[in-house]
């Protein structure tokens, strides 16, 4: 788990227009987007598309984002990808002050899933959430937090309330009722299900012939 540190992001100030403009700026390999927040106007950028892939591999990296003279930390509020190829289209960045905490979403890492006593013998471990948000300094957040499973066994449940955050970290979703991860015994398939439904016919029937064919020998003696 590492915490995200201050990463350069250089931006350029751009005119609002339309979209054959912007389709113009996505074929010269920018992305647009804007800059919200932190009690100014929102400001309307573009920047290089491989410096802002580098720039957000990070979760919840914090951006020191030039804009002419100006430098200001901010951090990804919002994200569109084309809908085929995945790449990122347009983003909205929030201003942030890096000694005021902020909320934001960071994932859970389950750690020691195969040493589970639950999944040794065969049981099937489901992970129901994968992410939760936390809140704290722009520069203190995980881009995970991990998640210790090694104890679970059969049937067992992991509510959010047994995460244990980083220092400087909160959850701030509701840890009692959150469930992290279950683990169900294995399911019996179709085709296994009805051999042993057969198999028990067969031992009946079998049984029921055996009595028949003693009751007839009695009555012969």
């Amino acid at each position: 788990m590492a915490k995200t540190s201050a990463t350069k992001l250089d931006a350029r100030v751009r005119t609002p227009a339309g979209s054959r403009a912007t389709r113009r700026l996505r074929r010269e390999g920018r992305v647009p987007g804007v800059l919200y927040g932190g009690g100014q106007d929102p400001v309307a950028f573009d920047v290089d598309a491989r410096e802002l892939r580098h720039a957000l591999a990070a979760r919840g990296a914090v951006l020191e984002v030039q804009l002419g003279d100006e430098t200001t930390s901010a951090v990804l509020k919002h994200a569109d990808r084309h809908p085929v190829r995945g790449e990122t289209i347009h983003v909205d960045l929030m201003r942030v002050r890096l000694d005021q905490p902020i909320q934001a979403t960071v994932i859970l890492d389950l750690q020691g899933v195969e040493d589970a006593p639950g999944v040794r013998e065969g049981g099937v471990l489901e992970q129901v959430t994968r992410e939760v948000t936390i809140e704290a300094l722009p520069t203190a957040i995980p881009e995970s937090i991990p998640v210790d499973v090694s104890g679970m066994g059969l049937q067992d449940t992991l509510h959010l309330s047994a995460v244990t955050p980083p220092a400087g970290v909160t959850i701030v979703d509701d840890l009692e009722e959150t469930v992290v991860a279950t683990i169900t015994p294995p399911r019996v398939s179709g085709k296994a299900a009805d051999d042993d439904e057969i198999e028990q016919e067969t031992e009946v029937v079998g049984e029921a012939k055996a009595e028949g064919g003693d009751e007839a020998a009695g009555e012969g003696e």
